[in-house]
């Protein structure tokens, strides 16, 4: 099991999380879909290293961070300082939230990641991150970002398309950041590529309240009412 600490703060220390039989990249269980109305717990957050161009994308990144400490929502995120995830964790921790980071050794090692956080996941890969973090969390938004929240977010759609998981998936904006992917993904499905019901796997919010209303509610009726098979994250 992974191995516990505490700091003298009172937080928890790092976790390593590689042991054998605790795959958290297994999907062979059924995901329990959220019934509508069901409080949104654990949220995992998206979004980039880098502060980008605009200020509106660390201000927003601090509106949802703030928002989920004081609705008492825990964050899932990259662990990062910096950056759109430093404005995100920043905001949880000056409100008392509890946000958990998860990230890769290699990555650690080369202090990409804070140590001041509620909750430090230490793993062995990429991968394992990205599933982790699914483990941990009931519902996904990607604020922006560059390729790595970009490949988060279609990763985790990718999952939900193939049934592996049944969350919800929000891409919240206030300045128009994510109207070009938007338009792609209903390209994509004029062209046949996505079907109808599959473009609404990803909704999209323009405040940090419409956002949490969305991820707390699935985006269609459940693949076990379409006779979807359960699929393990092997099959993929």
């Amino acid at each position: 099991m992974p191995q516990e600490g505490r700091t003298p703060t009172g937080r928890e220390g790092p976790q390593t999380e590689s042991s054998p039989g605790s795959d958290p990249g297994d999907f062979s269980a059924p995901q329990r879909p959220q019934d509508e109305g069901t409080a949104l717990r654990s949220l995992c957050v998206f979004c980039g290293a880098g502060t980008g161009a605009r200020p509106s994308h660390t201000q927003l990144a601090a509106q949802l961070g703030r928002a989920c400490a004081r609705q008492g929502i825990r964050v899932v995120y990259g662990a990062g300082g910096v950056g759109v995830m430093g404005a995100l964790s920043d905001a949880v921790l000056a409100e008392k939230g509890k946000i958990v980071g998860v990230i890769p050794q290699a990555l650690m090692d080369r202090e990409y990641g804070r140590t001041d956080l509620t909750d430090l996941r230490i793993v062995q890969s990429m991968h394992a991150r990205k599933a982790l973090m699914h483990r941990l969390s009931d519902a996904f938004i990607a604020l922006p970002g560059g390729y790595g929240t970009l490949e988060e977010l279609f990763e985790i759609t990718a999952w939900a398309q193939l049934r592996l998981h049944q969350k919800p998936i929000v891409l919240l904006d206030s300045d128009g950041f994510f109207e070009p992917l938007r338009r792609m993904l209903d390209h994509a499905r004029d062209e046949g590529f996505i079907s109808p019901t599959d473009r609404l796997l990803v909704q999209h919010a323009s405040s940090v309240k419409d956002a949490l209303h969305k991820a707390a509610r699935l985006p269609y009726a459940s693949a076990a009412a379409e006779g979807a098979p359960t699929l393990t994250l092997d099959q993929t």
